[in-house]
């Protein structure tokens, strides 16, 4: 049975059997989730906020989410914390009707939330990046209603810039890759002469050697240089 069905047999047996209002209400959210994670957003808030879950016999938050609502730890903190920065950065778009006027993906108001934050905590919206860059990055998030994966095109080389060299490296490593996936390619044609394969395999292994050296001293240069 699909989740969308379940989900929606469960609300109307919680209904029922005269369940907590609030409860029927997330669970048939958590049945319209994909059109509208605003609002299964906001009642998931809801219930974290007032600790509902052990009302209803749950040990923890996510444990209700995934046995309930089929949704997982790492989406549930998605949707919690991309509603929480919509709700503190940009509040008029909780008045929009998703029609006339667009909602931004939660994907998108995610990459947003994690842009402010700094260091390892979650609970930190302390931004290290700079004042104009997060505004261009609200009103393309906000206004534009720019997908993820133009925001990671944009901001990514701003927000999360490649250390000196890494390029460099990537270029060896895709390489090294490379001569690896040709020698096990040249070890599946038949009819090859066993001269010219041996021949062929061992100029491959000297390059993949090269390369490999050649990685460990661009890291090494690098390192010092850092």
């Amino acid at each position: 049975m699909a989740t969308h069905q379940r989900l929606g047999d469960l609300a109307e047996a919680l209904e029922a059997e005269g369940a907590d209002e609030l409860r029927v209400h997330v669970v048939r959210r958590a049945r319209e989730f994909k059109r509208s994670w605003v609002m299964m957003a906001e009642a998931l808030v809801e219930v974290r906020n007032r600790e509902s879950y052990l009302d209803w016999g749950y040990k923890d938050f996510y444990s209700y989410c995934s046995l309930e609502l089929q949704i997982k730890q790492a989406t549930a903190d998605k949707l919690a914390g991309s509603y929480v920065a919509l709700k503190r950065h940009a509040p008029a778009v909780l008045k929009r009707d998703g029609l006339n006027e667009q909602i931004p993906t939660c994907d998108a108001v995610d990459y947003f939330a994690k842009a402010l934050r700094k260091g390892p905590s979650n609970d930190s919206e302390e931004s290290a990046v700079d004042a104009g860059v997060v505004n261009e990055l609200k009103h393309a998030v906000f206004e534009e209603g720019a997908p993820v994966s133009d925001l990671r095109k944009r901001f990514n080389p701003v927000l999360h810039p490649k250390p000196e060299g890494a390029e460099q490296m990537e270029a060896i490593r895709r390489a090294t890759a490379a001569v690896r996936r040709l020698e096990r390619m040249l070890d599946e044609i038949d009819g090859l002469r066993r001269s010219t394969r041996r021949a062929s395999l061992d100029a491959l292994e000297a390059l993949r050697e090269d390369l490999t050296e050649l990685l460990e001293r661009t890291k090494a240069q690098y390192a010092r240089s850092a």
